[in-house]
Protein backbone atom coordinates (compact mmCIF):
# COMPACT_ATOMS: atom_id res chain seq x y z
CA UNK A 1 0.00 0.00 0.00
CA UNK A 2 2.62 2.30 0.69
CA UNK A 3 4.15 2.36 -2.84
CA UNK A 4 1.04 3.40 -4.13
CA UNK A 5 0.25 5.64 -1.98
CA UNK A 6 3.51 7.74 -2.70
CA UNK A 7 2.71 7.69 -5.77
CA UNK A 8 -0.58 9.78 -4.75
CA UNK A 9 1.23 11.77 -2.27
CA UNK A 10 3.79 12.93 -5.67
CA UNK A 11 0.81 14.05 -6.90
CA UNK A 12 -0.85 15.93 -4.65
CA UNK A 13 2.02 17.99 -3.37
CA UNK A 14 1.94 19.89 -7.01
CA UNK A 15 -2.33 20.20 -7.40
CA UNK A 16 -1.81 23.29 -6.26
CA UNK A 17 -5.24 25.76 -5.38
CA UNK A 18 -8.71 23.97 -6.34
CA UNK A 19 -8.00 20.93 -7.62
CA UNK A 20 -9.49 18.87 -9.92
CA UNK A 21 -10.22 15.40 -7.79
CA UNK A 22 -9.81 12.19 -9.08
CA UNK A 23 -10.99 8.77 -7.01
CA UNK A 24 -8.48 5.47 -7.06
CA UNK A 25 -10.00 2.38 -6.12
CA UNK A 26 -8.01 -0.46 -6.34
CA UNK A 27 -6.36 -3.48 -4.44
CA UNK A 28 -3.72 -2.28 -2.36
CA UNK A 29 -3.22 -4.90 0.17
CA UNK A 30 -3.70 -8.55 0.20
CA UNK A 31 -6.12 -10.40 0.05
CA UNK A 32 -6.11 -8.63 -3.52
CA UNK A 33 -3.74 -8.44 -6.28
CA UNK A 34 -1.60 -5.88 -3.99
CA UNK A 35 0.57 -4.70 -7.01
CA UNK A 36 -2.49 -3.38 -8.93
CA UNK A 37 -3.02 -0.45 -6.77
CA UNK A 38 0.89 0.22 -7.86
CA UNK A 39 0.62 0.08 -11.22
CA UNK A 40 -2.23 1.84 -11.56
CA UNK A 41 -1.04 4.63 -9.28
CA UNK A 42 1.93 5.08 -11.12
CA UNK A 43 0.04 4.95 -14.67
CA UNK A 44 -2.31 7.56 -12.79
CA UNK A 45 0.55 9.52 -11.58
CA UNK A 46 1.71 10.09 -14.97
CA UNK A 47 -1.63 10.93 -16.14
CA UNK A 48 -1.83 13.88 -13.88
CA UNK A 49 2.10 14.93 -14.67
CA UNK A 50 1.23 14.94 -18.57
CA UNK A 51 -1.77 17.11 -17.87
CA UNK A 52 -0.26 19.62 -15.93
CA UNK A 53 3.13 19.92 -17.67
CA UNK A 54 0.47 20.41 -21.19
CA UNK A 55 -1.25 23.36 -19.53
CA UNK A 56 -3.34 21.55 -16.83
CA UNK A 57 -7.52 21.97 -17.38
CA UNK A 58 -9.89 24.53 -17.02
CA UNK A 59 -7.69 27.25 -17.27
CA UNK A 60 -4.74 25.56 -15.33
CA UNK A 61 -6.15 23.51 -12.90
CA UNK A 62 -3.85 20.83 -11.84
CA UNK A 63 -5.30 16.66 -11.19
CA UNK A 64 -5.54 16.23 -7.45
CA UNK A 65 -6.38 12.30 -6.33
CA UNK A 66 -7.98 10.68 -3.77
CA UNK A 67 -7.05 6.93 -3.15
CA UNK A 68 -8.53 3.99 -1.20
CA UNK A 69 -7.55 0.51 -1.23
CA UNK A 70 -10.61 -1.08 -1.88
CA UNK A 71 -9.99 -4.47 0.23
CA UNK A 72 -9.53 -2.16 3.47
CA UNK A 73 -12.39 -4.74 5.26
CA UNK A 74 -12.12 -7.46 2.72
CA UNK A 75 -11.01 -10.41 5.43
CA UNK A 76 -14.05 -9.97 7.25
CA UNK A 77 -16.33 -8.29 4.94
CA UNK A 78 -15.73 -9.76 1.50
CA UNK A 79 -14.54 -7.88 -1.83
CA UNK A 80 -18.05 -6.38 -3.07
CA UNK A 81 -18.84 -4.42 0.43
CA UNK A 82 -14.99 -3.60 1.38
CA UNK A 83 -14.74 -1.92 -2.31
CA UNK A 84 -18.29 -0.47 -2.29
CA UNK A 85 -17.78 0.80 0.93
CA UNK A 86 -14.38 3.01 -0.81
CA UNK A 87 -16.80 4.31 -3.72
CA UNK A 88 -19.26 5.49 -1.45
CA UNK A 89 -16.20 7.50 0.68
CA UNK A 90 -15.35 8.82 -3.09
CA UNK A 91 -18.40 9.55 -4.14
CA UNK A 92 -19.97 11.34 -1.31
CA UNK A 93 -17.51 12.55 0.90
CA UNK A 94 -14.49 13.30 -0.81
CA UNK A 95 -16.70 14.06 -4.05
CA UNK A 96 -14.39 13.73 -6.27
CA UNK A 97 -15.59 13.81 -10.29
CA UNK A 98 -14.59 10.66 -11.56
CA UNK A 99 -12.67 7.55 -10.79
CA UNK A 100 -10.22 4.79 -12.11
CA UNK A 101 -8.85 1.73 -11.06
CA UNK A 102 -11.02 -1.21 -10.17
CA UNK A 103 -8.90 -4.23 -10.86
CA UNK A 104 -11.02 -7.29 -9.10
CA UNK A 105 -14.15 -8.56 -11.11
CA UNK A 106 -15.35 -9.72 -7.85
CA UNK A 107 -15.57 -6.18 -6.68
CA UNK A 108 -16.18 -4.16 -10.53
CA UNK A 109 -19.97 -4.98 -10.71
CA UNK A 110 -20.94 -3.35 -7.27
CA UNK A 111 -18.83 -0.55 -8.09
CA UNK A 112 -20.07 -0.28 -11.15
CA UNK A 113 -23.96 -0.26 -10.24
CA UNK A 114 -23.53 2.56 -7.31
CA UNK A 115 -21.61 4.35 -9.85
CA UNK A 116 -25.31 4.23 -12.07
CA UNK A 117 -27.16 5.26 -9.52
CA UNK A 118 -25.46 8.21 -8.42
CA UNK A 119 -24.28 9.38 -11.68
CA UNK A 120 -20.24 8.91 -11.22
CA UNK A 121 -17.86 8.41 -14.32
CA UNK A 122 -15.80 5.72 -13.78
CA UNK A 123 -12.96 3.91 -16.08
CA UNK A 124 -12.33 -0.09 -15.49
CA UNK A 125 -8.93 -1.51 -15.33
CA UNK A 126 -10.09 -5.30 -15.86
CA UNK A 127 -11.05 -7.53 -18.25
CA UNK A 128 -14.73 -8.06 -17.38
CA UNK A 129 -16.45 -8.70 -20.46
CA UNK A 130 -20.35 -7.03 -19.57
CA UNK A 131 -19.89 -4.40 -17.01
CA UNK A 132 -19.86 -1.43 -19.23
CA UNK A 133 -23.09 -2.67 -21.25
CA UNK A 134 -26.05 -0.69 -20.81
CA UNK A 135 -24.69 1.98 -18.33
CA UNK A 136 -23.89 5.51 -19.14
CA UNK A 137 -20.96 5.89 -16.27
CA UNK A 138 -18.51 3.11 -17.14
CA UNK A 139 -16.36 3.27 -19.25
CA UNK A 140 -12.66 1.09 -20.15
CA UNK A 141 -9.84 1.28 -22.64
CA UNK A 142 -8.35 -2.33 -21.55
CA UNK A 143 -9.35 -5.83 -23.01
CA UNK A 144 -12.21 -7.78 -21.93
CA UNK A 145 -11.94 -11.64 -21.44
CA UNK A 146 -13.95 -11.73 -24.59
CA UNK A 147 -11.29 -9.70 -26.56
CA UNK A 148 -8.99 -12.20 -25.49
CA UNK A 149 -10.02 -15.48 -25.59
CA UNK A 150 -10.50 -16.18 -29.28
CA UNK A 151 -7.20 -14.94 -29.83
CA UNK A 152 -5.58 -17.21 -27.13
CA UNK A 153 -7.02 -20.16 -28.51
CA UNK A 154 -6.67 -18.89 -32.50
CA UNK A 155 -2.99 -18.60 -31.29
CA UNK A 156 -2.86 -22.43 -29.94
CA UNK A 157 -4.72 -23.34 -32.40
CA UNK A 158 -2.45 -22.37 -35.32
CA UNK A 159 0.57 -23.84 -33.36
CA UNK A 160 -1.01 -27.25 -33.95
CA UNK A 161 -2.51 -27.49 -30.08
CA UNK A 162 -5.84 -29.89 -30.39
CA UNK A 163 -5.51 -31.23 -26.37
CA UNK A 164 -5.52 -28.72 -23.81
CA UNK A 165 -5.12 -28.67 -20.10
CA UNK A 166 -6.37 -25.96 -17.94
CA UNK A 167 -6.07 -25.11 -14.29
CA UNK A 168 -8.92 -22.68 -13.03
CA UNK A 169 -9.05 -20.63 -10.21
CA UNK A 170 -12.48 -20.50 -8.60
CA UNK A 171 -12.48 -16.26 -9.01
CA UNK A 172 -15.10 -14.62 -11.31
CA UNK A 173 -11.93 -13.91 -13.34
CA UNK A 174 -10.62 -17.94 -13.30
CA UNK A 175 -13.64 -19.57 -13.87
CA UNK A 176 -15.01 -16.36 -16.98
CA UNK A 177 -11.84 -17.01 -18.37
CA UNK A 178 -11.70 -21.01 -18.45
CA UNK A 179 -15.20 -21.35 -19.56
CA UNK A 180 -14.98 -18.09 -22.15
CA UNK A 181 -11.51 -20.11 -23.69
CA UNK A 182 -13.13 -23.94 -23.11
CA UNK A 183 -16.58 -22.83 -25.27
CA UNK A 184 -14.55 -21.03 -27.68
CA UNK A 185 -11.78 -23.69 -28.08
CA UNK A 186 -14.78 -26.70 -28.37
CA UNK A 187 -16.85 -24.65 -30.60
CA UNK A 188 -14.57 -23.40 -32.95
CA UNK A 189 -11.79 -25.57 -33.12
CA UNK A 190 -13.01 -29.01 -32.11
CA UNK A 191 -10.30 -28.77 -29.47
CA UNK A 192 -10.51 -31.01 -26.08
CA UNK A 193 -9.80 -30.27 -22.88
CA UNK A 194 -9.18 -31.46 -19.42
CA UNK A 195 -9.38 -28.96 -16.75
CA UNK A 196 -9.20 -28.48 -12.91
CA UNK A 197 -10.67 -25.98 -10.97
CA UNK A 198 -9.34 -24.92 -7.48
CA UNK A 199 -10.73 -23.16 -4.24
CA UNK A 200 -8.16 -19.94 -4.24
CA UNK A 201 -8.81 -19.56 -0.63
CA UNK A 202 -7.61 -22.68 0.09
CA UNK A 203 -5.39 -24.70 -2.18
CA UNK A 204 -1.60 -24.40 -2.28
CA UNK A 205 -0.82 -27.51 -4.28
CA UNK A 206 -1.82 -29.11 -7.71
CA UNK A 207 1.05 -31.58 -7.99
CA UNK A 208 -1.99 -34.44 -8.41
CA UNK A 209 -3.57 -32.61 -10.92
CA UNK A 210 -0.34 -31.74 -12.99
CA UNK A 211 0.61 -34.91 -13.01
CA UNK A 212 -2.89 -36.25 -14.54
CA UNK A 213 -2.47 -33.53 -17.16
CA UNK A 214 0.99 -34.86 -17.88
CA UNK A 215 0.06 -38.25 -18.18
CA UNK A 216 -3.17 -37.08 -20.15
CA UNK A 217 -0.68 -35.50 -22.98
CA UNK A 218 -1.87 -32.17 -23.75
CA UNK A 219 -0.64 -30.34 -26.42
CA UNK A 220 -0.59 -26.82 -24.83
CA UNK A 221 -1.31 -26.03 -20.97
CA UNK A 222 -3.10 -22.86 -19.73
CA UNK A 223 -2.08 -21.66 -16.44
CA UNK A 224 -5.45 -19.76 -14.98
CA UNK A 225 -3.71 -18.73 -11.85
CA UNK A 226 -4.04 -14.61 -10.79
CA UNK A 227 -1.45 -13.00 -8.49
CA UNK A 228 -2.98 -13.91 -5.15
CA UNK A 229 -2.59 -16.92 -3.26
CA UNK A 230 -4.35 -18.94 0.25
CA UNK A 231 -3.12 -17.17 3.04
CA UNK A 232 -2.14 -14.07 1.34
CA UNK A 233 1.65 -14.91 0.63
CA UNK A 234 4.05 -13.21 -1.19
CA UNK A 235 3.75 -15.31 -4.07
CA UNK A 236 0.15 -15.42 -6.46
CA UNK A 237 -0.51 -18.88 -7.48
CA UNK A 238 0.05 -18.71 -11.00
CA UNK A 239 3.78 -18.35 -10.00
CA UNK A 240 2.98 -21.42 -7.93
CA UNK A 241 1.42 -23.20 -10.28
CA UNK A 242 4.21 -22.86 -12.99
CA UNK A 243 6.79 -23.75 -10.37
CA UNK A 244 4.64 -26.86 -9.65
CA UNK A 245 3.72 -27.64 -13.23
CA UNK A 246 8.12 -27.36 -13.82
CA UNK A 247 8.80 -29.31 -10.54
CA UNK A 248 6.14 -32.37 -12.25
CA UNK A 249 7.87 -32.13 -15.76
CA UNK A 250 4.95 -30.85 -17.41
CA UNK A 251 6.70 -28.01 -18.32
CA UNK A 252 8.75 -26.43 -19.91
CA UNK A 253 8.30 -29.37 -22.56
CA UNK A 254 4.19 -28.79 -23.35
CA UNK A 255 3.97 -24.93 -24.19
CA UNK A 256 1.98 -22.54 -21.39
CA UNK A 257 0.02 -19.89 -22.21
CA UNK A 258 -1.26 -17.64 -19.35
CA UNK A 259 -4.47 -15.74 -19.14
CA UNK A 260 -3.23 -12.28 -18.36
CA UNK A 261 0.35 -9.99 -18.70
CA UNK A 262 2.10 -10.70 -15.56
CA UNK A 263 4.80 -11.76 -17.68
CA UNK A 264 5.34 -8.51 -18.90
CA UNK A 265 6.45 -7.37 -15.39
CA UNK A 266 10.09 -9.14 -16.88
CA UNK A 267 11.81 -8.64 -13.66
CA UNK A 268 10.02 -10.30 -11.34
CA UNK A 269 8.64 -12.98 -13.74
CA UNK A 270 12.19 -14.45 -14.33
CA UNK A 271 12.63 -13.82 -10.35
CA UNK A 272 9.77 -16.41 -9.74
CA UNK A 273 10.04 -18.08 -12.62
CA UNK A 274 13.45 -19.21 -13.54
CA UNK A 275 14.57 -20.79 -16.52
CA UNK A 276 11.93 -23.44 -16.66
CA UNK A 277 9.26 -19.94 -17.54
CA UNK A 278 10.81 -19.70 -21.03
CA UNK A 279 8.29 -19.73 -23.40
CA UNK A 280 5.87 -18.63 -21.85
CA UNK A 281 3.30 -17.04 -24.18
CA UNK A 282 -0.03 -14.34 -22.87
CA UNK A 283 -2.38 -12.26 -24.99
CA UNK A 284 -0.81 -8.45 -24.44
CA UNK A 285 -2.23 -5.16 -25.78
CA UNK A 286 -0.10 -3.64 -29.01
CA UNK A 287 2.15 -2.27 -27.12
CA UNK A 288 6.07 -1.68 -26.15
CA UNK A 289 8.85 0.79 -25.73
CA UNK A 290 10.12 0.20 -29.25
CA UNK A 291 7.06 0.35 -31.54
CA UNK A 292 7.42 3.25 -33.85
CA UNK A 293 3.84 3.83 -34.51
CA UNK A 294 3.01 5.15 -30.88
CA UNK A 295 1.89 8.63 -31.11
CA UNK A 296 3.21 11.75 -29.30
CA UNK A 297 1.25 10.87 -26.23
CA UNK A 298 2.31 7.52 -25.96
CA UNK A 299 6.11 8.75 -26.69
CA UNK A 300 6.34 10.64 -23.25
CA UNK A 301 4.13 8.07 -21.41
CA UNK A 302 6.97 5.37 -22.23
CA UNK A 303 9.85 7.64 -21.87
CA UNK A 304 8.78 9.08 -18.81
CA UNK A 305 7.72 5.77 -16.89
CA UNK A 306 11.19 4.29 -18.36
CA UNK A 307 13.19 7.06 -16.97
CA UNK A 308 11.43 7.30 -13.54
CA UNK A 309 11.15 3.12 -12.69
CA UNK A 310 14.08 1.80 -14.61
CA UNK A 311 11.74 -0.75 -16.94
CA UNK A 312 9.06 -1.11 -19.44
CA UNK A 313 5.87 -0.38 -18.55
CA UNK A 314 2.90 -2.71 -18.02
CA UNK A 315 -0.16 -2.14 -20.26
CA UNK A 316 -2.26 -1.71 -16.89
CA UNK A 317 0.18 1.51 -16.35
CA UNK A 318 -0.76 2.58 -19.87
CA UNK A 319 -4.13 1.98 -19.64
CA UNK A 320 -4.31 4.47 -15.90
CA UNK A 321 -2.78 6.69 -17.86
CA UNK A 322 -4.82 6.61 -20.90
CA UNK A 323 -7.90 6.98 -18.42
CA UNK A 324 -6.80 10.31 -16.56
CA UNK A 325 -5.82 12.29 -19.84
CA UNK A 326 -9.04 11.28 -21.47
CA UNK A 327 -10.80 12.81 -18.38
CA UNK A 328 -8.52 15.94 -18.88
CA UNK A 329 -9.69 16.16 -22.21
CA UNK A 330 -13.30 15.85 -21.75
CA UNK A 331 -13.23 18.15 -18.97
CA UNK A 332 -11.53 20.40 -21.48
CA UNK A 333 -14.72 20.08 -24.18
CA UNK A 334 -16.92 20.00 -20.85
CA UNK A 335 -16.22 23.61 -20.17
CA UNK A 336 -16.98 22.58 -16.59
CA UNK A 337 -16.08 20.24 -13.41
CA UNK A 338 -19.26 19.03 -13.20
CA UNK A 339 -19.91 15.13 -13.39
CA UNK A 340 -23.20 15.39 -15.84
CA UNK A 341 -20.67 17.41 -18.13
CA UNK A 342 -18.26 15.15 -18.26
CA UNK A 343 -20.58 11.86 -18.97
CA UNK A 344 -21.45 14.18 -22.09
CA UNK A 345 -18.44 14.50 -23.06
CA UNK A 346 -17.31 11.07 -22.38
CA UNK A 347 -19.41 10.14 -25.51
CA UNK A 348 -19.13 12.88 -27.53
CA UNK A 349 -15.55 13.55 -27.96
CA UNK A 350 -12.65 12.09 -30.06
CA UNK A 351 -9.94 11.40 -27.74
CA UNK A 352 -5.93 11.81 -28.08
CA UNK A 353 -4.13 8.63 -27.10
CA UNK A 354 -1.16 6.52 -27.52
CA UNK A 355 -2.89 4.36 -30.40
CA UNK A 356 -4.58 7.10 -32.21
CA UNK A 357 -7.96 8.66 -31.62
CA UNK A 358 -10.41 7.04 -29.59
CA UNK A 359 -13.97 7.36 -29.15
CA UNK A 360 -16.57 6.04 -26.90
CA UNK A 361 -20.02 4.37 -28.51
CA UNK A 362 -23.41 2.75 -27.71
CA UNK A 363 -22.89 -0.20 -29.84
CA UNK A 364 -23.97 -3.34 -29.44
CA UNK A 365 -20.74 -5.56 -28.94
CA UNK A 366 -18.19 -2.09 -27.06
CA UNK A 367 -20.56 -0.10 -25.19
CA UNK A 368 -18.25 2.30 -23.76
CA UNK A 369 -15.84 -0.28 -24.38
CA UNK A 370 -12.79 0.25 -26.86
CA UNK A 371 -10.29 -1.69 -26.29
CA UNK A 372 -6.93 -1.91 -28.18
CA UNK A 373 -5.47 -4.19 -30.74
CA UNK A 374 -3.94 -7.34 -29.00
CA UNK A 375 -1.37 -9.97 -30.10
CA UNK A 376 -0.11 -13.04 -28.24
CA UNK A 377 3.86 -12.82 -27.25
CA UNK A 378 6.30 -14.95 -26.28
CA UNK A 379 9.92 -14.98 -24.24
CA UNK A 380 11.61 -17.19 -26.01
CA UNK A 381 15.18 -16.25 -24.38
CA UNK A 382 15.90 -16.75 -20.53
CA UNK A 383 16.18 -13.49 -19.05
CA UNK A 384 14.20 -12.10 -22.03
CA UNK A 385 12.89 -8.49 -21.32
CA UNK A 386 8.76 -7.28 -21.93
CA UNK A 387 10.50 -5.00 -24.81
CA UNK A 388 11.79 -7.91 -26.43
CA UNK A 389 9.95 -10.48 -25.97
CA UNK A 390 8.23 -12.15 -29.81
CA UNK A 391 5.29 -11.48 -31.23
CA UNK A 392 4.01 -14.42 -32.37
CA UNK A 393 -0.11 -13.97 -33.51
CA UNK A 394 -1.49 -12.95 -35.43
CA UNK A 395 0.20 -13.42 -38.25
CA UNK A 396 -0.25 -10.43 -39.45
CA UNK A 397 1.45 -8.30 -37.01
CA UNK A 398 3.84 -11.58 -35.98
CA UNK A 399 7.86 -10.48 -35.50
CA UNK A 400 8.73 -14.00 -35.00
CA UNK A 401 7.08 -17.63 -35.17
CA UNK A 402 6.13 -19.44 -32.40
CA UNK A 403 9.05 -21.74 -30.72
CA UNK A 404 8.67 -24.18 -29.02
CA UNK A 405 10.80 -24.23 -25.45
CA UNK A 406 13.24 -27.08 -24.67
CA UNK A 407 13.94 -29.74 -21.94
CA UNK A 408 16.34 -27.03 -20.26
CA UNK A 409 14.25 -23.92 -20.46
CA UNK A 410 16.15 -22.95 -23.20
CA UNK A 411 14.58 -22.53 -27.13
CA UNK A 412 15.83 -24.44 -30.16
Amino acid sequence: MELAMQEVEAVNAVAGDNPIKIGILSPMTRPGDAMAGVLVSRGARLGAEYLREHGGVLGGRNVSFVAYNDMATADHEGFPRSAVAGMAKLAMVDEVLAVLGQWHLRTTPWVAEMCEKIGVPMFVENGHSTVTHGRRTIYRTYFSIADRAPLMMDCLADIGARRIGIIATDTVFGQSMADTLQQYGESVHGMEFLRFDFAQESVLDWTEQLRQMKEWGPDAFINDGVNVAAGGGPVGNNYLILRQAIEVGLLPSVPMMVTFGFPMRSQDYWRMAGPGGNGVMWPATKFRPSWSEMTPIGRWFTDRFMQRYGFAPPDTCLSAFTDVTIIGQALEVAGTDSREALLDALESTEFDTWRGPLRFERGAEHWHHNPPELVVMQYQTVGQTFDDAAVIYPPNLADSKFRPSAADGELP
